[in-house]
């Protein structure tokens, strides 16, 4: 049984441990490739790092850690550095 992810800010952290994810790497995509600046603005404690973390590792090209996740799995995404 996988663990609720309390507390944990590092998606690298967070997949190690094989704690409860959901799913976002589609939207995380669709942000990268519209070429856009966003700017990200959610209530306190709203996963604000985590999403950060989880982009940070897309762009540093770690995708061993996407294996099972849309972004890895169903998407066109490279993960080159």
């Amino acid at each position: 049984m996988k663990m609720l992810p309390v507390g944990i800010q590092s998606f690298e952290k967070l997949i190690e441990l094989n704690c409860v994810y959901v799913d976002k790497t589609k939207y995380f995509y669709d942000l990268i490739k519209s070429g856009t600046t966003y700017f990200l603005s959610r209530p306190r404690r709203f996963g604000k790092s985590l999403t950060i973390s989880t982009l940070e590792a897309i762009f540093l090209g770690r995708r061993d850690l996407f294996k099972g996740l849309w972004i890895h799995d169903q998407s066109d995404y490279d993960f080159k550095i």
